[in-house]
């Protein structure tokens, strides 16, 4: 079944990176209006798509900063100046940082506060402040659907990197949380649910599968693969299917879950 979203205005943050655009491309085929919120435009090779609409374009880029409220409020004050309405919020802003991952020359001991803080906010606050902007937005409409990205690490945390490992677990119990919030406080007519990406190489996590130097797998990369009984890594646009059922009327009696798309590593015990 074809989804369209004619019509609808999505909001999505962290839309630059890998994972980010394959969801950008897939939200404006389907006609969805669609404003791109991140720090910085994507690299080349990675561009956004454009067309007419409204004033110009059914797509715009704002840069935000997701650790800053003031910045969301005037992002938000844009999208409803070109769209009038967001119905659809996706906080896919997040990542790791290399300095807040254990390793030979850094133990665990030795990771830096500020780069465990900054892991942290970025994908703890970085999911709370855009949902407290865009979810007023949501109240105040009575409806509305916001989709979390978590990580498989807060089903089961990884070696090496525990700041990243502890701040999606957060984000999964603050997808929960938030969703009995919204329905109970606000309206049952606003959903909350996450996706939970299994293993997609990404910006963020390459330096830790790949050798930059050869481009073959490294030693975690390759146990990766031998713990997901598909065999390989997710591709972008495998996690599209998933989002495109939560912010359907597909699923619209579910709330407060996290959805793995992860090759079956989650299902799979190594025996």
């Amino acid at each position: 079944m074809e989804i369209r979203l004619d019509n609808k205005t999505v909001v999505i943050t962290g839309g630059s990176g890998v994972l980010g655009r394959a969801m950008v491309w897939a939200l404006f085929e389907a006609g969805a209006n669609v404003a791109v919120l991140d720090l910085r435009q994507p690299a080349e090779g990675g561009a956004l798509p454009t067309s007419p609409g409204k004033s110009g374009n059914r797509l715009r880029f704002i840069q935000a900063d997701v650790l800053n409220r003031e910045s969301l409020q005037s992002a938000a004050e844009k999208v409803l100046t070109e769209f009038e309405r967001v119905d659809i919020l996706i906080n896919g802003a997040g990542g790791n940082r290399p300095d807040a991952t254990t390793s030979a020359e850094r133990s665990f001991f030795d990771l830096p506060a500020e780069a465990l803080r900054f892991t942290m906010d970025l994908n703890l606050l970085g999911t709370i402040l855009p949902s407290q902007v865009f979810g007023r937005i949501m109240a105040e409409q009575k409806t509305g659907n916001v989709v979390n990205i978590t990580s498989m690490n807060a089903f089961r945390p990884l070696t090496r990197i525990p700041a990243y490992s502890a701040a999606k677990a957060a984000v999964s119990n603050f997808t929960q949380w938030l969703a009995v919030h919204m329905a109970q406080e606000y309206s049952s007519n606003i959903r909350v649910n996450a996706i939970a990406p299994g293993f997609f190489l990404t910006d963020q996590n390459r330096f830790l599968l790949t050798d930059k130097a050869t481009g073959e797998l490294t030693e975690r990369g390759r146990k990766i693969i031998a713990a997901t009984p598909l065999g390989r890594f997710g591709e972008p646009d495998e996690l599209i299917g998933t989002l495109f059922y939560l912010i359907s009327d597909s699923s619209r009696f579910v709330t407060g879950v996290i959805i793995p798309v992860d090759g079956g590593f989650n299902a799979y015990s190594g025996v």
